[in-house]
């Protein structure tokens, strides 16, 4: 929900993030790195649920011997086109 400032401009409204002072560089070195409570995971998490149900890799199942490198990229080509189309 948009609020207003003491301007009339409207801006939207951000989650606190926390400040933190320091009085020395060795202090704020030695500060531990504060991170999110794993929501960016849980996040990246969705997306790649979303990716895989978009675009499924299918892939031939078994072991494939060939004869020479050109005959596995043909198997390789064949496999791709494929999965395109």
């Amino acid at each position: 929900m948009p609020r207003r400032s003491k301007s009339g401009s409207t801006w939207a409204r951000r989650a606190d993030v926390a400040v933190q002072r320091f009085r020395s560089i060795e202090e704020m070195n030695s500060a531990p790195i504060l991170t999110g409570a794993g929501h960016a995971f849980e996040r990246f998490l969705r997306h790649c649920a979303r990716y895989r149900t978009i675009a499924p890799r299918n892939y031939p199942r078994g072991v494939f011997k060939f004869r020479g490198i050109e005959e596995a990229q043909a198997a390789r080509a064949r496999v791709s086109k494929q999965t395109r189309a």
